[in-house]
């Protein structure tokens, strides 16, 4: 499947890729488009838009959209739940919502300033989300 969302991705837009990638859609292809594009991009492209208002997998009252995602595909993990709250922190304005949020927005800060584009991001940043996907298991076990 083809997946959509705004260019320059910072926390949600590159948690959500890992998400999917991981435990959703090992072969999903991503699109980064400018934000007025998103949805024409996804009627034209035949994707599935994210992270951008007014679609199904954005940010819904206090959750951001890797929790959309996490209930859309009835994901129970309880090490992703447990790292879907620290990216909510992260990506929301609930930032003591872990003590590890603050830190992965600014981790997201600098991999965007020094990623030449939202693929190089991407891959840079996927490395931090095993690791705290790891951390998440060993604070649960």
């Amino acid at each position: 499947m083809k997946w959509v969302t705004r260019e320059r991705a910072k926390v949600d837009r590159i948690a959500c890729p890992w998400l999917i990638k991981k435990f959703i859609d090992p072969d999903a292809e991503f699109l980064f488009v400018p934000a007025n594009k998103v949805l024409s991009t996804a009627k034209s492209s035949k994707a599935i838009p994210f992270d951008v208002e007014g679609v199904e997998l954005g940010h819904h009252g206090d959750k951001c959209t890797f929790d959309a995602l996490i209930e859309k595909c009835n994901l129970k993990d309880k090490a992703l739940l447990e790292l879907a709250k620290i990216v909510r922190g992260a990506d929301t304005n609930a930032k003591d919502l872990t003590p590890y949020s603050n830190g992965l927005e600014a981790i997201a800060e600098g991999f965007r300033s020094i990623s030449k584009n939202d693929f190089e991001n991407m891959e840079r940043q996927f490395p931090v989300y095993d690791a705290l996907y790891a951390f998440c298991k060993t604070i649960l076990y």
